[in-house]
């Protein structure tokens, strides 16, 4: 399986995220002391001081709480793919994230729509979190 596209640098903090998404699980982090779920992953949670975070299993649900159109491809490898949509999705445990919204019709796409994840397994080492209208 040959994938021409960048690739993220997974390294010891992230890695739990990247194992989740090929187990088709999507992994975020939650604080211990104050309940806050967050994504990028990292060692301390935001405005705590303390280190008390531990990996959950999202539902893998949320809304569209921003989002592009892109017309213009962010290098050769996804020229074939344009017009396509990079979205900051709220999940329903509070984390946002960016990623691909994969729709047949980009026209619909809207702040607050319902979407959900999917994983989509790219090389043998390698599975991206995306996301589909739900339903």
């Amino acid at each position: 399986m040959t994938y021409d596209k960048p690739v993220p640098a997974i390294d010891a903090e992230s890695e739990p995220y990247w194992t989740g998404a090929r187990e088709g699980r999507l992994m975020i982090q939650r604080c211990g002391r104050t309940g806050r779920c967050f994504l990028y992953s990292r060692r301390l949670a935001p405005g705590a001081e303390d280190a008390d975070i531990r990996w959950i299993e999202a539902k893998g649900t949320g809304t569209v709480y921003s989002f592009t159109v892109c017309h213009t491809p962010a290098g050769p490898a996804f020229r074939d793919e344009t017009p396509y949509v990079v979205a900051c999705v709220e999940l329903d445990e509070g984390a946002r994230i960016v990623s691909n919204l994969v729709t047949g019709d980009i026209d619909a796409v809207r702040i607050g729509q319902r979407v959900e994840a999917f994983f989509d397994r790219v090389s043998e080492d390698l599975t991206i979190p995306k996301f589909r209208p739900a339903g």
